[in-house]
């Protein structure tokens, strides 16, 4: 039941909420192959046998974990791709939600794209469906940009949706290294690349 009490009064929802948030820190540092419900319950202050009540097994951890990063990571760039015109500023507004996204919980972008589940099963099911959307997301951005530039060669949005993805997994890279900018300085960071691009 959601509304129930977790161990030592801790509601449910927010009993869980730590737990993932470990567990997705622990995905971002060892990955799904590394990931430990034992290690994350004993980090969670927690025992294992509640981990497992909560989510059933590892893999119903690991599913929680991509889910919601891959939520609160693609709503952020839906909420980018709506608000104006698709010039480089839509580039600058993703970018901006990505990082604003990703501010409180920086692995989340480490649980989007890590391979090392396996290939068959709700993990690598749940893992695809993430980064389909982001992809799905950054061909319609693209071919937006590109449109309004006379451009609907399909091989051209192929070539520039994959400069875009390599663009942005890069600079959130150079971020994840770089752990003392924040979001607001790596949105300007970005801002001033680009502009130095056109």
């Amino acid at each position: 039941m959601a509304g129930a009490a977790g161990t030592k009064g801790v509601p449910r929802a927010e009993r869980e909420a730590q737990i993932l948030d470990i567990a997705a820190a622990e995905i971002g540092r060892v990955g799904y192959a590394g990931l430990s419900p034992a290690v994350v319950a004993a980090k969670a202050g927690v025992s294992k046998p509640l981990v497992y009540a909560y989510f059933d097994t590892k893999d119903g951890l690991y599913v929680a974990c991509m889910r919601r990063a891959a939520s609160v990571l693609g709503d952020a760039i839906d909420a980018a791709m709506i608000d104006g015109p698709a010039t480089l500023e839509l580039a600058e507004r993703t970018l901006a939600g990505i990082f604003g996204a990703l501010e409180p919980r920086p692995h989340d972008w480490h649980v989007v794209f890590d391979r090392s589940h396996p290939d068959e099963g709700p993990a690598a099911d749940a893992a695809r469906a993430a980064r389909r959307r982001i992809a799905e997301q950054a061909n319609r951005g693209v071919g937006a940009f590109l449109a309004g530039r006379g451009l609907t060669d399909p091989d051209d949005l192929s070539a520039l949706s994959a400069v875009w993805m390599g663009t942005v997994t890069a600079l959130v890279g150079w971020w994840l290294r770089n752990p003392g900018e924040t979001a607001e300085a790596m949105t300007a960071r970005t801002r001033r690349l680009l502009a130095a691009l056109t």
